[in-house]
């Protein structure tokens, strides 16, 4: 019985350290595939370090490129691994490009090596097409023969598209073990001083996906908004390389005055500010979760999310779409104003820490 676990980006790694964690415990053999979509170091060997993953058994090195460059690149090089480990399981997290040409491959592979495809955070819909993440989505839980889900509405997308239920099992938010694993570690003095979190609120600011960033006018807007906001409270927005690389493109840096802007942080560090923040403004799928669990009020910069759980059951709110000053300012604002509930009082079924052992439970019965 042998697992290949495959991880490409920032938000993947989170992701496969508790399933690694508990396969190395229970003694299963597995072979840990770094992918290397993130490449910076801030965007992957400080996360590596921090949830104590070491170092990955297969680094396949594709960096940066288009969608179909970096598809191509992994299935190209992960192919071979796959031929000569000749797992029982190829494992994919999440909704990268990695997960889509990893699972592809697996699949494509299995009559030839008898390989199985499992999904870890399966069955998750925007129903937006023009994200990539939802077309990695749909397309790998149709090639995939184990689809392990996060939340209940995971197995009614699943259902409408056909997905026999005996494919799909629940198994919780794997994401959640990891910010339970390092939360004590976040909140030591060290760790919050290391992060500027002081007596002064703040409100933290994520954002990277291309349609906020890659979009000249709409990354101005929120710029403006953010700018606006900063004059009321302290604004900490550490800047994903993506949405560097735009500000600078578009000529955007002195909109960034009055904001406490500075480079990725790492996991622990994040945890922190993320535990530390007033509210939360994000477009990111995995903030959206982690502040549910922190009870942390935040508003998520996007037209649909994909964890509609985190509306429902969690601390979570859309911004008005489209995006304007006025209403991201003003979203902002009753982000602040909400009151902040205890940890672990807006927990959704599942997200309980134990996500790894489920997944484990369902590969090896």
């Amino acid at each position: 019985m042998s697992l290949l676990l495959v991880a490409g980006a920032r938000p993947n790694f989170m992701k496969v350290a508790p399933i690694l964690r508990v396969a190395r415990a229970r003694g299963i053999e597995t072979t840990l595939v770094h992918t290397g979509q993130h490449y910076d170091p801030n965007m992957s060997d400080t996360f590596f370090e921090e949830l104590g993953i070491g170092i990955p058994d297969i680094a396949l090195d594709v960096r940066s490129g288009t969608q179909a460059q970096q598809t191509a690149r992994v299935m190209e090089r992960i192919e071979p691994v796959i031929v000569e480990r000749r797992p029982r399981w190829v494992v994919v997290v999440g909704d990268v490009t990695s997960t889509l040409a990893a699972a592809l491959v697996g699949a494509k592979l299995a009559p030839q090596i008898g390989c199985r495809v499992a999904h870890v955070e399966a069955g998750l819909r925007s129903f937006d097409w023009t994200m990539p993440e939802e077309v990695n989505r749909v397309v790998t839980d149709r090639v995939s023969d184990l689809l392990l889900i996060p939340s209940a509405e995971a197995a009614d997308n699943l259902a409408r598209e056909g997905i026999p239920a005996e494919r799909i099992v629940f198994v919780g938010n794997v994401m959640v073990d990891s910010l339970l694993y390092q939360l004590d570690r976040a909140r030591q003095a060290t760790v919050r001083a290391a992060a500027g979190i002081d007596q002064r609120p703040y409100v933290l600011v994520t954002l990277h996906r291309p349609s906020n960033v890659d979009d000249a006018s709409r990354l101005a807007v929120i710029l403006e908004a953010l700018g606006e906001l900063a004059r009321e409270i302290r604004v900490v927005f550490p800047l994903h390389p993506r949405t560097r690389l735009s500000i600078e493109r578009f000529g955007l840096g002195a909109r960034l005055a009055g904001i406490d802007a500075r480079p990725p942080t790492g996991y622990t560090e994040t945890v922190a500010l993320l535990d530390g923040a007033t509210a939360v403004l994000t477009d990111s799928g995995g903030v959206q979760e982690e502040t549910t669990v922190l009870g942390v009020p935040c508003v998520t910069l996007r037209a649909q999310t994909e964890r509609p759980v985190t509306v429902t059951h969690g601390t979570n709110r859309l911004v008005a779409w489209p995006i304007t000053r006025h209403g991201l300012v003003s979203a902002g604002r009753e982000a602040i104003g909400r009151p902040r509930l205890g940890a672990g009082t807006c927990l959704p079924a599942g997200w309980d820490g134990r996500a790894a052992e489920r997944i484990m439970d369902a590969l090896v019965p």
